[in-house]
């Protein structure tokens, strides 16, 4: 990793995806979690604040990023939750097949590499009616803002960690073997509309 990704990205990152409409999401999303969660992408831990220690037993935390887990070091310190951090991307999650209840995803597909192997591997870990918990930005629906997010994505992407902006997270999910139990897309307020729409909800493992 370059000095810029592992000193100064956690920290561009951190400001960006701390902004208090993407907190909102998180604080509507994050405390339905239960049982055995995985959180991918769990950065430097925005949503440990907003996992119920009454209902969440054990939080496997994936951040391939050692800045990222740096940052976090004091959130999980004083988190209630049994927290146990795991130096591995998303593509590469080290659970046996059906261990967990829930995972979490929240502002962590747009940069993932692969993200169609990273769903599958969501998919082979969590449990037979298990959730995953998604508040994730993607494709607009609005041709004029398409267009200006394809234009943008190829310098957004290594400014901002891999970002892309284009990536329909829905869909993607379906087509990885997810059903839909619900989904809210919008533009959030007071964010670029490049980088506004956001895709919030439940998928299910049938």
């Amino acid at each position: 990793m370059s000095f810029y990704h592992e000193h100064i990205l956690p920290h561009v990152i951190g400001f960006a995806c701390g902004q208090p409409q993407i907190m909102k999401k998180r604080s509507q999303i994050v405390p339905l979690a239960t049982g055995r969660v995985l959180e991918v992408g769990f950065g430097a831990g925005p949503n440990l604040s907003f996992y119920d220690p009454a209902r969440v037993s054990h939080l496997y935390a994936l951040e391939p990023s050692e800045g990222m887990r740096r940052k976090a070091a004091d959130a999980i310190a004083a988190c209630p939750v049994t927290v146990e951090l795991i130096d591995l991307p998303g593509e590469e999650i080290p659970l046996e097949d059906a261990s967990v209840d829930t995972v979490v995803l929240t502002y962590t597909l747009c940069t993932i590499p692969d993200a169609e192997a990273a769903l599958a591997q969501m998919l082979r870990v969590l449990k037979p009616g298990g959730k995953l918990l998604f508040s994730e930005h993607g494709g607009a629906p609005d041709a004029d803002v398409a267009k200006w997010q394809r234009r943008i994505e190829p310098v957004w992407k290594p400014l901002a960690g891999g970002c892309h902006l284009t990536r329909h997270p829905d869909t993607m999910m379906q087509a990885a073997g997810f059903g839909i139990e619900r989904v809210e897309a919008m533009y959030l307020p007071k964010s670029p509309k490049f980088a506004a729409f956001n895709y919030a909800g439940i998928a299910v493992k049938a």
